[in-house]
């Protein structure tokens, strides 16, 4: 409950804000982008701050006889009034060491001065600054229910800076930038909402008033310039000081300083008047410098970064909001009519999308499904099964459409057996993995009319083979045939990029394969070993084929099967074509760091093995061992690779078999001929691959198994858990 109170008040505050909030960010950033440019003027003196009124005063006065007032800006530039000794008015920037005249004050250009106006009040006036202050205010509470929502996903306070789980883009930057920029979001923020109130006269208003009394007995021959309050105070603590208008005792110095404003005799320096600034002046002062980032280009910089980064938490937070309710529940039959019933726990729409994809497939099949969220839970008069399908949120929490799903299980007991089948859904970054899906599983095993027709099934990063290893299980206990594509609850693809068909070998009555090579974006970063997944059918489900890398292009070998839609797909291509596609980074199955690898592919299989040959610069010891059943026109081309790279030294050996002709034999006769050499190779730290056909993988484990065992005493699996053995088949 907790959880959905912060998320809420998150969202909602984020709505009604966001329009005045993306304009105020915006006109900060130019604003905080000028306050850094204005701060490099050349107009500081090193080390100003340091000098006193005692050592300034009489340096000016000899250049500028007559000074009306002296200035000094939240830069450090000091600014002098009055004319120098040829009576010529004086308004510039001055050394306040030397005297030397630095430059003229530079007036704000009107596009500045502009954006300053809209920046305080949109051209509103009085309903403008209400408006402003309104929403810095409520820039307070979104950065800290902000702040409670990453706490409460991270666990604890302790944990708050410690890895974030990717999910996706929005997402995940979201709560990266959030973390870093909340403290000068938060002062945007504070200070914004104060400056408003000063403006909005909603403060105690305060008056300097000074009371200064008759001084009997000055001494007219004296200078302030020579007292201790001059000798004392620096320049770097005055803001401005007003000078004597003439040699009359009633005529004073005023001096404006960081806490308080001092009247002073001219002839004495001793203070006729001083009145110190209440808090709320002082609070002004420090608001407008946080606010502003004027005289401090650092947090000038990190202010226009921050106001940069808020325009990106509107972004990514309504890009939150509308993955959270992108994927629409459409139910068929009527509620007192299913009998298969999906209950959904879904923090961020991931997990409803799995169960979305279920309910469809149950529909289409004519099975009375019905899907709705774990809090809508009821009595369903004529269901047979109950599909959980939860996420765990924050400390092992329900996600908040599931959050009173426990007590009302025990609110409506079911009226008949129902068989319930819980599938969790997590990341084991976090230490409560599908901690939630537990609970549920348990709860539901508890009660008398719940039967379990599966064991808890989790599911890791929203892996879709996972999932089918569920719907395997699913399909075998109730014979409902749902499919087992990981692709067709895989997310719909992103990331298509275009792809120009360089080269591509003809399929004729005697050669089947084809060979394809493939120009990619520049830019693009891929490896052989990777996978190019195409989506011949214009849908989500794709085709995956693992590629080879040479030369820069993509290569893949591709044998055209009657009615395949995506060898069809790809052999219509014609040269000088382009289509879309995506790469998808198969790190599990990237040349090993081994000096020593054995490489062993059947058919289409040998395509990545081309490319890691080709990619050999670093001259591991390689050897192939590949099985076809003829040797084709495009298998002598394989051939003649070989050998090239074979004199080349990226090879050390290669051998064929062929099924149908020549020494008719298969993969599995060249490596129990070579047991000896890959026993060693194994037991040396070697690394074995395999790609192809999983039949073929499966019967050359079964001879590598026995293999081990006769020549290294130990079996197959000790190799595998090493990560010796890498296989990419289909």
């Amino acid at each position: 409950m907790t959880l959905s109170i912060w998320r809420y008040a998150h969202l909602a505050l984020a709505l009604i804000s966001s329009l005045f909030i993306v304009m105020a960010s915006v006109t900060g950033v130019i604003l905080a982008v000028d306050a850094a440019q204005e701060n490099t003027l050349p107009f500081k003196t090193a080390g100003f701050d340091e000098v006193t009124l005692s050592q300034s005063i009489p340096v000016l006065k000899q250049k500028f006889p007559e000074i009306t007032e002296i200035n000094v800006d939240h830069n450090g530039f000091v600014t002098l009034k009055g004319f120098d000794d040829e009576g010529n008015e004086i308004d510039a920037y001055v050394n306040p060491k030397t005297a030397q005249i630095l430059g003229k004050p530079i007036e704000k250009s009107s596009f500045i001065q502009w954006i300053t106006a809209f920046h305080r009040s949109l051209f509103l006036k009085e309903t403008g600054r209400w408006i402003i202050g309104v929403v810095s205010f409520l820039l307070i509470f979104i950065a800290l229910s902000g702040m409670a929502l990453v706490i409460q996903r991270q666990r604890s306070v302790a944990k708050f800076f410690k890895k974030v789980v990717k999910e996706y883009f929005a997402q995940y930057y979201h709560v990266i930038t959030g973390r870093i920029m909340l403290i000068p979001v938060l002062l945007i923020a504070i200070s914004g909402t104060y400056l408003s109130m000063v403006h909005l006269h909603l403060l105690p208003e305060f008056k300097v008033n000074h009371q200064v009394e008759a001084i009997s007995n000055t001494n007219a021959e004296g200078s302030a310039v020579n007292s201790e309050l001059f000798k004392s105070v620096k320049l770097g603590d005055v803001k401005k000081i007003e000078f004597p208008f003439a040699e009359d005792p009633e005529e004073h110095y005023a001096i404006k300083l960081e806490e308080r404003e001092l009247v002073v005799d001219q002839f004495s320096g001793q203070v006729l008047s001083e009145v110190r600034y209440p808090s709320t002046v002082i609070l002004e002062d420090l608001s407008l410098d946080l606010h502003t980032g004027r005289g401090n280009l650092v947090w000038a910089v990190v202010l226009a970064i921050a106001s940069l980064n808020i325009l990106f938490f509107v972004y990514s937070g309504f890009a939150i909001t509308l993955k959270r309710r992108s994927t629409k529940i459409k139910n068929k039959h009527g509620l007192n009519d299913a009998e298969i019933i999906l209950l959904v726990g879904s923090e961020n729409g991931n997990t409803l999308r799995f169960a979305n994809a279920v309910h469809q497939q149950l529909l289409a099949k004519g099975q009375a499904s019905y899907l709705l969220q774990l809090n809508q839970y009821q009595v369903f008069p004529k269901a047979k099964h109950l599909l959980i399908f939860t996420s765990t949120y924050g400390l092992g929490d329900a996600p908040s459409n599931g959050d009173k799903f426990l007590s009302l299980l025990e609110k409506y007991p079911q009226q008949q057996k129902v068989d319930f089948s819980v599938l969790g859904f997590g990341s084991h970054a976090y230490p409560d993995f599908c901690k939630f899906a537990i609970e549920v599983d348990d709860k539901l095993a508890s009660q008398s009319w719940a039967n379990r027709l599966l064991q808890l099934h989790t599911v890791d990063d929203k892996s879709a083979i996972q999932f089918v290893d569920w719907i395997k299980n699913w399909n075998d206990a109730t014979e409902i045939d749902l499919a087992t594509t990981p692709a067709l609850y895989a997310k719909k693809p992103r990331g298509l990029r275009k792809m120009m068909v360089l080269d591509k070998s003809e399929v004729t009555d005697q050669e089947h394969t084809f060979l394809l090579t493939l120009q990619v974006p520049t830019g693009l970063r891929f490896t052989s070993g990777d996978l190019l997944a195409i989506y011949p059918s214009d849908d989500a489900k794709e085709r995956l084929y693992s590629i080879a890398k040479i030369n820069g292009n993509i290569q893949l070998v591709v044998k055209l099967h009657p009615n395949g839609l995506g060898s069809t797909y790809l052999n219509d291509l014609k040269i000088g074509q382009t289509f879309k596609a995506r790469l998808v980074n198969n790190t599990s199955f990237h040349f090993p760091k081994s000096k020593r690898v054995a490489l062993i592919a059947n058919g289409t299989g040998i395509a990545p093995f081309l490319g890691m040959i080709s990619q050999n610069t670093k001259h591991a010891e390689m050897k192939l061992y590949a099985g076809f059943r003829n040797e084709t026109s495009l298998i002598k081309k394989h051939l003649e690779f070989l050998a090239h790279h074979l004199k080349q030294q990226k090879l050390n050996d290669f051998q064929i078999a062929f099924s149908r002709e020549q020494n008719q034999c298969y993969v599995m006769d060249l490596i129990k001929k070579d047991a000896s050499g890959l026993a060693d190779l194994l037991k040396q730290g070697g690394v074995i691959m395999i790609c192809g056909s999983l039949q073929m993988q499966q019967d050359v484990e079964k001879v590598l198994d026995e293999i081990c065992l006769e020549n290294n005493g130990v079996n197959l699996a000790e190799y595998k858990a090493k990560g010796q053995l890498l296989t990419d088949c289909y």
